[in-house]
């Protein structure tokens, strides 16, 4: 594919589509990003790095061929689910959690990492805070299967022994793990990403700050627009209609960044009557 666009004639080669062959060749060989890259015409990007890479191409140039999608995310699901570099994780996890939907998905929500029941399964967000979040997104107008769901940490955190309940990932674990959701949101390439909670808030981003104020307004990801709100948990256990109001507010935020129609239905949800 990378020598069909380099024989090209009309092959425009912008930065962001540069970007994009880089991260599609790093991610083929399993190895760091390519020193360099060049096509015809001698235009050479030097020194390529995974956080530059991760949101530059804008939608008009994005590549989104299933065809060639697919052999490379299974390939960074086979490393991820291989990894060992925790070894408290690997030692009491039942599975590895890599991530469940669609690879091409325009929308991206990122949790901080896998409960107990998602250790068991080996999906994200299948418990109760999951079903929640299933609602949500069909409430949205999607299917759980068109968006994609992912965490920060892909192997639930550890426990003491006797211990019951689900601990926060710690910066180490996440920082660890960072560089594997990279690579899945450069593969996906999202118009837009939700993050679940301040913990997702924090490994995404390094930021130590309370939910309410970063929620109902844009961060970015690289380019990447990513919204910040509750997560579904928080929804389980207050159930204010004004919390959940304001999730829904920055789901419709999220609908408007995307461009899809918001019928009077959804404008009024969880309103006061």
């Amino acid at each position: 594919m990378l020598r069909s666009l380099q024989d090209r004639s009309d092959f425009r080669a912008d930065i962001s589509t540069l970007h994009r062959i880089t991260t599609l060749k790093e991610v083929a060989r399993g190895g760091e990003a390519c020193e360099e890259i060049q096509v015809s015409g001698g235009l050479r990007i030097d020194k390529i790095s995974h956080q530059d890479q991760i949101g530059q191409t804008p939608d008009h140039t994005r590549i989104k061929d299933p065809g060639a999608i697919a052999p490379l995310f299974e390939r960074l699901r086979t490393k991820v689910l291989a990894c060992v570099k925790c070894p408290n994780l690997v030692a009491s996890r039942h599975s590895v959690v890599f991530g469940t939907g669609n690879p091409s998905a325009e929308l991206m929500f990122v949790g901080e990492a896998p409960g107990a029941d998602e250790d068991i399964q080996g999906e994200p967000f299948v418990g109760r805070a999951g079903e929640l979040l299933t609602k949500i997104i069909e409430t949205m107008g999607y299917q759980r299967s068109e968006v994609y769901i992912a965490n920060v940490l892909k192997c639930r955190p550890d426990m003491p022994p006797g211990s019951s309940g689900n601990r926060q990932p710690t910066r180490t674990e996440m920082e660890t793990c960072l560089p594997y959701l990279r690579e899945q949101i450069a593969l996906i390439q999202p118009k837009a990403m939700v993050a679940l909670g301040a913990t997702a808030m924090r490994g995404l981003f390094g930021k130590e700050a309370p939910m309410n104020q970063m929620r109902g307004r844009w961060h970015f990801f690289s380019s990447i627009p990513v919204m910040a709100t509750f997560h579904p948990s928080y929804l389980l256990r207050n159930q204010a209609l004004s919390v959940k109001r304001k999730v829904w507010e920055d789901m419709l935020q999220v609908l408007e960044k995307l461009g899809h129609p918001i019928s009077e239905k959804q404008k009024n949800y969880f309103l006061a009557r």
